[in-house]
């Protein structure tokens, strides 16, 4: 038999049908006159036309799942166009002949994938592939960020995946599994659990000078969902825009406008966001990153941050304050959290996505007093709170001392690895100016003039197999200079690898002068 429908005489006898009653034991019966407890009987290939061939594996599954195999390969066989609508099955006496399994084992599968439309038929009119099914066109994809096919990944953001700490984190999740009721199991308080919480407030007001309420922490999926929560709270009350930092995570603005406000892109000087643009801005709230912004590094001054904080008394505004990477200072202790100085006027995010890892989907938001329920009340509507026992798992990580040495042990490595940034971009391109504080998961480099121009340098590394971010691609400001600002992130990269990778990105740039000389 073929896709088009055509039927070959050994698929179409003269009664064909969709026998009903499947034979007692179906899943375990071998074929017609087969010895009881012997496997089914192997058909000659040249019995088969090859549309039936795909079922042979089902047919020589383990008598256990053998009817299972066979109806998971019929459906799959519908589901890819093998098998194309309105194509005539075979009865099944002759199927389970030509395969070599028991006619009940046959039936069955007709029956259930009749009963799930995958097929139809009718009394005396045989058994048909349903009209109405689609084909699938394409296997499933991944989604997940990457830079498809690079050799060497210089963009920022991933920390290093290798140093998640699995041996402590599996003894706490023995720990939790041990100790947590079954009523734990049941649909979660949407800020978070208690302990959790708890956990937190303790950990952010010792290690970021956080005034952390656990009565006003809530639990979310990360900074990102954290950015919605507050996008979606802040539209209720009338909020039509953002101001965002720029240049700044290009992900704030996007996420805001899936809650349906815009963005005001603000300027930056020399110690944060600059404050007479944000004034004529006329905006009521703001996303700064001012323990080491995102993406040129600086910190913002005290100076600035005071007058940030005027700023919003006075215009009855929020701060957002996302910590992304604030424990991660290597030149001196970090500068307490932003919140810690009005915890009335900001809202303060984090996440574990640096520190552990962003697949675990944890973070958090503390907002001030007047958002907080209106914050969780959105986030009981937008998921009934976050996984139970992740959650668990981290409070007991937490309490249990495994966070802070995780903490310390991707701090030694990540300054160990931003030194090797540094030292490979002097030694491969002299001339470049490293800029912002020894803080956090990537640099800003930028490169002499004579690198460029800038379009064509990218292209060279990307024909390299180098992925790069360029640092407009985080904003509207361009190079005014001549020079190439690239955002080099480094956490996810081993010393050698980071000396290996800029290595060849200067032999891709001097590949490509000596080509086009």
């Amino acid at each position: 038999m073929t896709s088009s429908g055509t039927n070959s005489a050994a698929e179409v006898g003269a009664g064909a049908s969709s026998e009903s009653g499947a034979e007692a034991g179906a899943d375990s019966e071998a074929g017609p006159g087969a010895a009881p407890g012997s496997g089914p009987r192997r058909p000659a290939a040249e019995s088969l036309s090859p549309a039936w061939e795909l079922l042979l594996p089902a047919a020589a599954a383990p008598a256990r799942g053998r009817g299972r195999a066979l109806r998971s390969a019929l459906r799959e066989a519908v589901r890819s166009g093998r098998l194309a609508g309105g194509t005539r099955l075979p009865s099944s006496r002759e199927l389970a002949a030509d395969l070599g399994v028991s006619r009940g084992l046959v039936t069955e599968a007709y029956e259930q994938l009749t009963a799930e439309s995958y097929l139809r038929s009718g009394r005396g009119a045989g058994t048909w592939v349903s009209e109405g099914v689609r084909a699938a066109e394409r296997p499933v994809r991944d989604r997940a960020p990457g830079a498809a096919g690079a050799r060497v990944d210089f963009r920022p953001g991933t920390p290093d995946l290798s140093l998640f700490p699995r041996s402590a984190w599996a003894a706490a999740q023995r720990t939790v599994f041990g100790r947590l009721p079954h009523g734990a199991l049941g649909y979660p308080d949407p800020s978070g659990l208690p302990e959790l919480r708890e956990a937190l407030a303790g950990l952010l007001a010792r290690r970021r000078g956080v005034v952390a309420d656990p009565e006003r922490l809530v639990v979310c999926s990360g900074v990102a969902q954290a950015t919605t929560l507050l996008g979606f709270v802040l539209r209720d009350e009338g909020v039509m825009s953002v101001g965002v930092e720029d240049p700044g995570s290009p992900e704030h603005s996007s996420l805001f406008a899936a809650t349906g406000l815009g963005t005001v892109p603000l300027p930056l000087d020399d110690e944060g966001l600059a404050l007479a643009p944000l004034e004529r801005s006329g905006v009521r709230a703001v996303v700064t990153t001012p323990a080491h912004q995102f993406p040129t590094g600086i910190g913002y001054s005290a100076q600035r941050r005071g007058e940030l904080l005027g700023w919003a008394r006075d215009a009855d505004a929020v701060i957002m304050e996302d910590d992304y990477d604030g424990d991660f200072r290597y030149d001196r202790a970090p500068v307490g959290a932003l919140q810690g100085l009005d915890p009335e006027r900001v809202v303060y995010t984090g996440s574990v996505s640096k520190s552990l890892a962003p697949g675990l989907r944890l973070g958090w938001l503390i907002a001030p007093a007047a958002l907080t329920d209106r914050i969780v009340a959105r986030k009981r509507t937008m998921d009934l709170g976050n996984p139970v026992l992740g959650q668990a798992v981290l409070a007991d990580f937490i309490v249990g001392g495994g966070y802070d040495r995780q903490l310390r042990r991707c701090q030694r490595a990540y300054r160990e690895r931003r030194d090797a940034m540094v030292a490979a971009l002097d030694e491969h391109f002299p001339g470049t100016a490293v800029s912002g504080i020894a803080a956090g998961l990537h640099v800003i480099a930028r490169l002499p003039a004579r690198y460029g121009p800038e379009n064509v340098f990218l292209e060279r590394a990307a024909g390299a197999g180098i992925a790069l971010r360029p640092l407009r691609d985080c904003g509207t400001a361009g190079s005014e200079d001549g020079t190439l600002p690239l955002v080099l992130g480094y956490a996810h990269l081993a010393p050698g690898d980071i000396a290996r990778g800029v290595a060849a990105l200067a032999e891709a740039w001097r590949t490509g002068r000596a080509g086009s000389g």
